[in-house]
């Protein structure tokens, strides 16, 4: 099973030692996320000098607060440092963290992800000088860095999935319901044709939050608490989970954005638990992940521990998930 780890922000250990554990558990790539607090960059790179086999990306870094060729250098110096083992992970981010964090306007944001990727595309891998004159981004005469990194994109409605169709080597979805993925990616499939690419070889990794623990309870309320603050938190999430569950999403985001949070995290269901993500005892969770992989087009998911969870309850799911634990 090809399976990655998104190491939490947030706890008391440090994000380098859970990735260095997590290669001696067999994970075969690790994933930093970026919001505040932690540049993911900075810690990839400590990350890439403590480990030797296993796979650095970001998940994600958003298209606004840096020029995509800032990006593009970004990811060439990952690749650098790790001897050719880094993915980038982009995607839009949400109006608040945009807004509130950075102090840009969220505009376009469809638009602005096809254009930065596009162009970090074009610096990453072209062999003269790029020039590029978009509808939102310009650039001139930026020498190429000649490096060969994939590019995902953490896309949720269909037009920025069709972003992925066209330019992009992953799909890294957070909170499409499984059981919606097949039929989500058939946009991208038909927006990669349309572009003479193949489809087959875009990889389908989506975020997979998972808790585990003896106490069944303990895991799904984590999961539970995960799914409610991204559906309260942003409507491109409440919509992506809506695509299964439109009541469920709607009374979860009215509750959480009314400042119940919860009343919101009771309403997020087992089945909605059991659709969003993985949890349970070790052995019932184990085989709920191998079914993921087994049984949907899934290609590489990205064991996401919630922040819910207590830091006991996230180095043991860690581990309970590690590959050499498979059934």
């Amino acid at each position: 099973m090809h399976l990655g780890l998104v190491i939490p922000r947030t706890g008391a250990h440090d994000p380098t030692d859970l990735a260095i554990d997590a290669e001696q558990q067999g994970y075969d790539s690790v994933w930093m996320g970026e919001l505040w607090g932690t540049s993911s960059v900075v810690k990839l790179a400590e990350i890439a000098a403590l480990t030797d086999e296993v796979e650095i990306g970001t998940a994600i870094v958003n298209v606004f607060s840096r020029t995509p060729a800032v990006l593009a250098m970004t990811a060439a110096t990952l690749d650098q440092v790790s001897d050719g083992r880094a993915s980038f992970g982009v995607g839009t981010s949400t109006p608040t963290a945009v807004e509130n964090i950075h102090g840009m306007t969220f505009e376009q944001p469809v638009r602005r992800s096809h254009e930065t990727i596009e162009i970090i595309t074009k610096i990453l891998r072209d062999d003269e000088r790029v020039d590029y004159d978009g509808e939102l981004l310009s650039v001139t005469g930026v020498p190429p860095v000649n490096a060969d990194v994939p590019v995902y994109h953490a896309a949720l409605g269909p037009a920025n999935r069709r972003v992925v169709g066209r330019l992009c080597d992953g799909w890294m979805p957070h909170n499409i319901p499984f059981s919606e993925l097949e039929s989500a990616f058939e946009v991208v499939e038909r927006t990669a044709r349309e572009s003479d690419r193949d489809p087959d070889e875009i990889t389908i990794a989506p975020y997979v939050p998972a808790a585990v623990s003896d106490d069944e309870s303990e895991a799904y309320d984590a999961v539970r608490g995960h799914i409610a603050y991204y559906v309260g938190s942003g409507e491109g999430y409440q919509n992506a989970v809506a695509t299964q569950f439109p009541d469920q999403a709607e009374r979860i985001a009215e509750a959480w954005q009314a400042g119940d949070r919860g009343e919101a995290t009771g309403l997020v269901t087992d089945e909605m638990v059991h659709d969003l993500g993985v949890a349970g005892t070790p052995d019932a969770a184990r085989e709920q992940l191998y079914e993921l992989t087994a049984e949907t087009a899934i290609d590489r998911p990205l064991v996401t521990i919630p922040e819910q969870a207590a830091d006991e309850l996230a180095e043991g799911t860690i581990e309970a998930l590690a590959p050499v634990s498979d059934p």
